[in-house]
């Protein structure tokens, strides 16, 4: 089965030349990005053009939607650092989009415009939806908005899973919220992708319909979730919460093997995986 991937990661050599040039997180020290929550193996070939596209060609995916992960603690940089990051990253990430035939759909860091499917943001920008509202608007009736986990703790020796597992989760589960508070109804013309299937958080539906003072009990038909890392369980448990039709398919390559996701979307069904995988997606970037 063909289709869409919702969630993956690329830097253009820009952006990767901007991080060796940086003296603290983050950046690039030889073999490692260093980040302010710790440091991790920089694997740069798996993001060169022509090994992505044979990426694309082994997971059996015809279009990868990427971003620039929040995670790299971009957004709490000063002004100045911030912009030299960001639009290295996108001058960078529209000539890979280019040279890829339509394989590559990237979504700005900022406001949309032309080349780009949407933008992304992270978790913590719902947290102040007035701060939020100018990208917001221009959202309105047209592209889309990927909401995507912040840097998390720096870890213990003995807990490098933590800031994955547990900051990341927390942050999508109060994003998700906030956005079915306050949000929605405010502009329900906005379709809102969240990554790791928020963190978990339709789960919770069923108990925030149990409290006499909920503003709301249900999400809006506007509102998407993707699979990353989670389980047939999980991704069963959202589906049923959300409906089939909200649910994409993302694998939040290259930090994770493709293949995690898609054995875990084969598992919910044909029906599902089809719906994830092609038609959903292929709706949301029409």
């Amino acid at each position: 089965m063909a289709g869409y991937d919702i969630h993956q990661h690329l830097w253009p050599p820009p952006f990767v030349e901007a991080l060796r040039r940086r003296s603290g997180p983050p950046c690039i020290r030889g073999d490692e990005l260093v980040l302010a929550e710790g440091s991790y193996p920089a694997d740069l070939n798996a993001h060169e053009l022509e090994a992505r596209i044979a990426l694309l060609d082994r997971a059996h995916l015809d279009v990868a939607v990427v971003s620039l992960q929040p995670t790299l603690g971009i957004q709490s940089l000063a002004g100045s650092e911030r912009d030299e990051l960001e639009q290295a990253w996108e001058e960078g990430i529209l000539e890979l989009a280019a040279a890829s035939g339509g394989r590559i759909r990237p979504l700005s860091p900022r406001l949309p415009r032309a080349g780009f499917a949407g933008a992304s943001v992270g978790a913590d920008a719902f947290e102040d939806l007035d701060v939020a509202a100018p990208l917001l608007d221009a959202l309105r009736g047209s592209c889309f908005l990927f909401v995507h986990p912040v840097a998390g703790s720096p870890p213990s020796a003995d807990r490098r899973w933590w800031a994955p597992v547990v900051d990341y989760t927390s942050q999508m589960q109060r994003a998700y919220f906030a956005w079915l508070a306050a949000g929605q109804a405010r502009w329900p013309d906005v379709r809102v992708v969240f990554a790791i299937l928020a963190g978990g958080a339709p789960v919770q539906l069923e108990r925030l319909g149990c409290r006499a003072d909920a503003p709301v009990e249900s999400a809006h038909e506007n509102v998407f979730l993707e699979i990353s890392s989670y389980g047939r369980r999980a991704i069963g448990l959202c589906a049923d919460a959300h409906g089939t039709e909200q649910i994409l398919f993302g694998t939040d390559a290259p930090v994770v093997d493709p293949g995690v996701a898609a054995r875990s979307l084969a598992g919910c069904g044909t029906e599902l995986e089809r719906l994830a995988r092609e038609e959903t997606p292929a709706r949301l970037l029409a």
